[in-house]
């Protein structure tokens, strides 16, 4: 475990912060600022409560469509642990352990802001549980992504008070032995906390966030490797002249054609001749494709940075303006839009992928149906672009928003949902079907660029051949590719290309 720290401050946290935190398994802390924020926070709230008699919702009324009903003094611990296990409510499949780190770590990051009216003691508790590797088990289904992601933060929070399950050093283990292993005491909620661990939007936001770090990788894949397609198939290197990207001024347009040149600068095809006037649009088109995601791409982290540093739990208790304001930050629909359209996106990068791996195989150019010596008696890469085929079609429909959808909950008073929890499982699968698709065209390009052994490539693209062909030697005749596919998916998931 490591021993380093990275100091939670009343600065906002990047996506590279997080990044850092993960990769180097940082631990935190609380700054001396920030300590002081939430504890006054806290104060402030205790102070309200026993010297005014007002209603403030689920502080001292019901929750959801009982906000109406008065819940006595002696009785608002106990409302705080009966909403924590009456919304454990989650069900399918465990969500991973990073995600749930992720999701830890903005929930800590929006609890100290020190608007939420947390006690320093629940507060260092998750935190303990994030610097221990301990991971309460959270399900993907329940969330409707408004009123916060009500189950899975349950489930979070459930861990805390001894109940539920957790995933420690990679072994499930109840959260009760636990505490006992440990020799710690479960935490004792007080008025407001557990609203204030449940109400919020940080399982959509650690699925944005783990979108953010994945995706980055991904158009790295994917511009390294539709370069070497464009290669193996003699394209013109004339759609990424940067004379042409000035008249459409686009960022991403222009920063992908601008790679591809980079890619391909050093590189034989500008010396080859007879090749085709144009080039089909699954290679001519690769920077306005690609360039017209990474600009959406772009956008989403903008938009996943100003949430991971937001307040987002109901009543928000503004102790330095004599405030307690029930209103609905909540609500996950800026997140379900961003998450909907980088899916869409993210998809096209598969979907345009899939065609150059067609046109790869299609025997023109100058290379051999398929990408094989004697086609016919072998079928070679035959099949691998059905498997491609297939994912993008798989894909086609996971992109259908989840935020056009909202079915009301609560016996009417939560009327409007933003389904983002839903945006963000669909946007994690398209991510990963994406990179099987890239997978599938490094594989193929790989192929491709054999037959090319007349001319080199650029000493980049060289240097990946050279690192796949160790993975993934030339095809000589017909092999299992199923082997080969998950070794060339491997080669994308471990290596900077």
């Amino acid at each position: 475990m490591s021993n380093k720290y990275f100091q939670i401050s009343q600065n906002d946290l990047t996506i590279s912060d997080i990044e850092s935190i993960l990769k180097e398994n940082l631990k935190l802390k609380l700054d001396q600022k920030t300590e002081k924020k939430v504890s006054s926070n806290r104060l402030y709230l205790d102070q309200k409560l026993e010297n005014s008699d007002v209603l403030h919702y689920g502080i001292n009324t019901g929750f959801g469509s009982l906000c109406n009903k008065v819940i006595s003094s002696g009785e608002l611990r106990k409302l705080q642990v009966n909403l924590v296990r009456s919304h454990a409510c989650g069900f399918g499949k465990e969500v991973d352990n990073e995600m749930v780190k992720i999701m830890m770590l903005l929930k800590i990051q929006s609890l100290s802001r020190g608007y939420s009216g947390i006690t320093l003691t629940t507060l260092k508790r998750l935190i303990y549980f994030f610097n221990h590797d301990i991971f309460p088990i959270v399900y993907e289904q329940g969330s409707l992504g408004a009123s916060g992601d009500l189950a899975p933060l349950a489930h979070m929070s459930l861990a805390l008070i001894g109940e539920g399950f957790v995933s420690y050093n990679n072994k499930l283990i109840s959260a009760e032995q636990i505490h006992i292993d440990l020799k710690i005491d479960p935490i004792l909620l007080e008025t407001k906390e557990g609203l204030a661990l449940l109400n919020g939007t940080q399982f959509m936001s650690a699925y944005a966030v783990h979108a953010a770090l994945h995706v980055s990788r991904l158009f790295d894949h994917s511009t390294k490797i539709s370069a070497l397609s464009l290669d193996a198939y003699n394209c013109q290197l004339s759609p990424f002249n940067p004379e042409l990207h000035v008249l459409r001024p686009y960022h991403g347009q222009q920063y992908i054609s601008a790679e591809i040149l980079k890619l391909l600068s050093e590189s034989d095809l500008v010396k080859v001749k007879d090749k085709d006037v144009q080039d089909p649009y699954s290679f001519r088109c690769i920077p306005q494709v690609h360039g017209a995601s990474y600009d959406v791409f772009i956008d989403f982290k903008q938009k996943v940075e100003i949430e991971i540093n937001s307040v987002t739990d109901n009543p928000v208790i503004i102790d330095d303006k004599n405030q307690i304001i029930s209103g609905g930050n909540f609500h996950g629909q800026p997140l379900a839009y961003i998450m909907d359209f980088l899916t869409i996106a993210i998809a096209e990068l598969g979907s345009i992928s899939e065609r150059r791996v067609y046109k790869l195989i299609s025997g023109t150019r100058g290379l051999p149906a398929f990408l094989v010596q004697n086609p016919g008696l072998n079928s070679g890469l035959m099949i691998p672009q059905y498997t491609a085929a297939s994912i993008v079609s798989k894909n086609k429909i996971l992109c259908q928003p989840a935020s056009v959808d909202s079915i009301e909950s609560s016996n009417g008073q939560e009327d409007h949902v933003s389904m983002g929890s839903i945006s963000a499982v669909k946007l994690k699968e398209v991510i990963e079907n994406v990179q099987r698709i890239l997978s599938i065209e490094l594989l193929v390009a790989s192929q491709a660029f054999g037959f090319r052994s007349t001319r080199k490539t650029s000493p980049s693209l060289t240097n990946l051949l050279e690192n796949f062909s160790k993975k993934v030697p030339f095809i000589e005749e017909d092999t299992v590719m199923h082997d080969l596919m998950v070794k060339s998916e491997e080669f994308l998931n471990r290596n900077s290309i």
